[in-house]
């Protein structure tokens, strides 16, 4: 079929590389010349793991093509998958001045019947809106513009494989029409489908995220009490895997949750049920554990340290999770800036997301403290005196306990993601701080 997808960010690029690996002729539309002729020249404009080689693959094929032209790409496509940003606002709503963009766009351009699919994480009933924002502005009143809910449940990292072998897909449609050309679209991937209805579908996006928030912040919150009480939160979690009923995956503690899902969808969902007069508990107190426990091993460090003025720091991670150089509402933003006002002078490491954080934290000095960034973790525990690990990156994982003790000054580890024994660094004769345990 001939599909247009609205965006290239993780959502929309990624959508459109597989829609194009499983034979779709795929037009990918973007405001960004720049970013349209680096696509072009086969380079990915984001960090995921196995994107850049089906984007060269399939734009060799001619199935993939990227455009700013949006008047041209509109005009007959089958159907149009918008996966554009909804970024968060600051009373916690989400954007969608760049849906209504999109929809205009199209209600302006397009010459044929079409199905819109909207992939972005919307609120419940965005997708009626939507419908109706594009009627209200259709130049074509005689053409039949539908518009569906199709959500998309990738992490970041593992996109690509989320998005082609992904557990389920989700239709949300007002037709049998709309829902039987979805069901075409997504025959290829060979995939379970569940069809319901628009604002359904709309929801089990959030009750989804926001499920696997509150399980990331409740083990956070019963790893803070194994510390006090004695307790391993590892051998917690170990135990609870083995219950059918919860699983065994997000038990894993540590100083909580980022990206660009989680943060946001726990505080859309929070806003979207003040509106209607109802209160999530639930929701809410993950929100609340979640923004504590990102700056818990600063706490820590403060009451370990007199002060933080004219410390050497080693800052090891700086990506929110391995596998991306996404660092929205990375724990390592907040801690980062405590220290650079607390007067650390920071060396920090990153084999990806370096880039990124330079443009939030330029090198040189600050106020009071500074921030140098280096090519090997080794480098940054040079004669440091203490040392935050914020991301589990191979290159960290892969540093031996006693190496710690070789370079560092002061061998003072506050590790967020747990990934020494603290036996291990005891031995070696490390001073280590981890999350419940």
């Amino acid at each position: 079929m001939k599909l247009v997808v609205a965006g290239t960010g993780y959502v929309g690029l990624v959508a459109g590389v597989c829609f194009a690996e499983k034979g779709h002729d795929v037009t990918c539309v973007d405001v960004d010349e720049k970013k349209v002729r680096l696509m072009e020249s086969g380079v990915c404009p984001i960090y995921e793991d196995g994107l850049e080689e089906l984007m060269q693959k399939n734009y060799a094929a001619g199935r993939l093509h990227y455009t700013t032209d949006y008047a041209a790409a509109y005009r007959e496509p089958d159907a149009i998958f918008i996966g554009v940003g909804t970024p968060e606002q600051p009373d916690g709503s989400a954007n969608l001045n760049y849906i209504a963009t999109v929809c205009r766009q199209i209600a302006e351009n397009v010459e044929k019947d079409c199905l819109v699919v909207v992939k972005s994480t919307v609120p419940v009933g965005t997708n009626d809106r939507v419908e109706q924002f594009i009627q209200d502005f259709l130049l074509r009143k005689e053409l039949h513009i539908e518009v569906a809910s199709n959500p998309e449940f990738l992490a970041q990292g593992s996109a690509v494989h989320d998005t082609l072998h992904a557990a389920r897909i989700i239709i949300g449609t007002e037709s049998e029409a709309a829902e039987k050309l979805l069901r075409e679209i997504y025959e290829p991937f060979e995939l379970p489908i569940v069809a319901m209805n628009r604002r359904s579908a709309e929801m089990t996006k959030y009750a989804c995220n926001d499920f696997l928030a509150l399980k990331i912040s409740y083990m956070n919150d019963i790893a803070n009490l194994c510390e006090l009480m004695g307790a391993d939160i590892e051998k917690v979690a170990e135990g609870m895997s083995y219950d059918a009923r919860i699983g065994a995956n997000f038990l894993r503690a540590g100083i909580g949750y980022g990206g660009s899902c989680f943060p946001k969808d726990t505080k859309a969902l929070k806003f979207q049920a003040h509106k209607v007069g109802y209160q999530l508990r639930t929701v809410e107190a993950a929100v609340d554990v979640n923004t504590a426990q990102k700056t818990r091993l600063f706490l820590k460090a403060s009451n370990r340290m007199i002060t933080f003025d004219h410390l050497k720091v080693a800052v090891l991670g700086l990506a929110f999770k391995p596998g991306t150089d996404d660092l929205r509402e990375a724990p390592s933003l907040d801690n980062v800036d405590l220290l650079l006002k607390g007067g650390a002078d920071i060396l920090a490491y990153d084999p990806v997301a370096e880039e990124n954080f330079r443009k939030k934290y330029p090198q040189g000095a600050y106020e009071k403290g500074s921030i140098s960034y280096v090519k090997d973790p080794k480098e940054a525990l040079k004669d440091a005196n203490l040392c935050f690990i914020f991301t589990e990156w191979k290159e960290i994982r892969g540093i031996r306990p006693q190496t710690y003790k070789e370079l560092m000054r002061t061998p003072l580890v506050y590790d967020g993601r747990n990934i020494y024994r603290p036996e291990e660094m005891k031995a070696a004769g490390v001073e280590y701080y981890s999350i419940g345990r």
